[in-house]
């Protein structure tokens, strides 16, 4: 695992080079998941913009999350791993909730109020670090 600090600049160029929220994150964990990068690419393209450009959930947070899931899920029922994904979950999004007022993209980009709540960029790199602390336990 790559320190805190690595993820959260490969976030950050990956988003440079047109990446959006989701992708961001969830590719810059690439060596912890056992998916290719473009596969990956494609299943958090729909997530960017707050959900297929609706301004929904952060499409940071679900980056956090697919990656969490990926790290934590054994990949079938039988396994019984979702109990233990989802603690694992539990503690990146309410952070972030706690820590932006929201888990949402319009009021984090306060696209109605007018009030940024935090700009893409600074929630990309909070989603990338309270993922590094979740797995390594800190959290």
């Amino acid at each position: 695992m790559h320190t805190e600090q690595q993820y959260v600049q490969r976030a950050r160029a990956l988003h440079e080079k047109g990446y959006n929220c989701a992708q961001a994150v969830a590719c810059a964990f690439l060596d912890l998941v056992e998916v290719d990068e473009k596969t990956l690419f494609a299943i958090m393209e729909g997530f960017g913009g707050g959900m297929g450009g609706k301004d929904a959930t952060c499409g940071a947070i679900s980056g956090a999350v697919a990656i969490a899931s990926l790290v934590s899920s054994k990949g079938d029922v039988a396994s019984g791993t979702k109990a233990a994904t989802y603690a694992l979950v539990e503690p990146i999004v309410s952070a972030f909730l706690l820590e932006n007022r929201s888990l949402v993209c319009k009021d984090l980009r306060g696209l109605e109020t007018g009030e940024v709540l935090r700009s893409c960029d600074l929630c990309i790199d909070d989603a990338v670090r309270l993922t590094v602390q979740v797995l390594e336990g800190r959290a």
